[in-house]
C-alpha cells in the first residue's frame, strides 16, 4: 500500500506490485494489437499532477457529471467523488477496476460507477459528461483518434477536458489533431514532480470544443 498526499489529506492506495514485478510475470500473449501491459499499477507523474489539479478546481466538480478515462487505480475518480463530483472511471483492465473499488473503499470514498470498456469502442451516452479527464492516456499515437472520437461524442455542450501529460512528441500529435477537430487548447497548469530521485515536467491541458 502506498499513502498518497493530495493537500491536507492522506489518501491509502492499494495496488497488486509495481510494474517492474509484474512485468516478469507477462506472457507473449500480453503483447501486441491488444496488449494488456499493467501500466496502471503505478501512480504515474501525471496522476500526482492530476489529483492536485481536481483538489483546486474542487468547486467545478460539485454536482458535475464526470468521466475518468484510464483511471487505473482509481485515485482521480476518489478525490473528485470525495468532492461530490459524479463519476464514472473507465479503464480497460479489469484487474484495474477491482483495486479502483479497494480504494474507494479504503478511503470511504461513495465508490465511482467502475465500468469495464474500451475506449475504441464506447458504449456511452451522447454529450453525457460536463468533465472528462485523463493522466497520461496519449502515450501512444494510435491512442489519438479513439479518444478524440469519444471526446467528440461524451462530452456535454460547455463541457471541458483536463488531461495531464508529460512533453513528448506523440502527444505533441495529439493536440495537433484535437485542433484540428475543432478543439481549443490551452496550457491550465504546470508543475515538475518529483519522482524516484528526479522531476518529470507536467502539464495539465484545458480542451473545449469550438461552437
Amino acid at each position: 500500500m502506498m499513502v498518497v498526499n493530495v493537500h491536507q489529506r492522506q489518501w491509502k492506495v492499494h495496488r497488486p506490485g509495481n510494474l517492474e514485478e509484474l512485468w516478469e510475470k507477462l506472457g507473449k500473449d500480453d503483447f501486441g494489437p491488444d496488449e494488456r501491459i499493467p501500466y496502471w499499477v503505478d501512480l504515474w507523474p501525471s496522476s500526482n499532477a492530476l489529483v492536485e489539479w481536481l483538489e483546486l478546481n474542487q468547486g467545478q466538480l460539485k454536482g458535475a457529471v464526470c468521466l475518468d478515462v484510464g483511471c487505473g487505480l482509481g485515485l482521480s475518480a476518489c478525490v473528485a467523488s470525495s468532492r461530490g463530483a459524479r463519476v464514472i472511471g473507465l479503464d480497460y483492465m479489469a484487474e484495474a477496476l477491482r483495486f479502483a473499488g479497494i480504494n474507494a473503499r479504503a478511503n470511504a470514498v461513495a465508490s465511482p460507477l467502475w465500468v469495464q470498456m474500451d475506449w475504441r469502442f464506447p458504449a456511452i451516452k451522447a454529450q453525457s459528461f460536463d468533465l472528462i479527464w485523463g493522466a497520461d492516456i496519449f502515450y501512444e499515437s494510435r491512442f489519438a483518434k479513439p479518444l478524440i472520437a469519444l471526446f467528440n461524442r461524451a462530452l456535454a455542450p460547455g463541457g471541458r477536458i483536463w488531461l495531464a501529460e508529460p512533453k513528448r512528441s506523440v502527444s505533441s500529435l495529439a493536440w495537433d489533431m484535437l485542433r484540428a477537430h475543432g478543439w481549443t487548447l490551452r496550457p491550465a497548469m504546470r508543475q515538475a514532480v518529483q519522482t524516484e530521485g528526479y522531476y518529470v515536467d507536467i502539464t495539465i491541458w484545458e480542451a473545449e470544443k469550438k461552437e
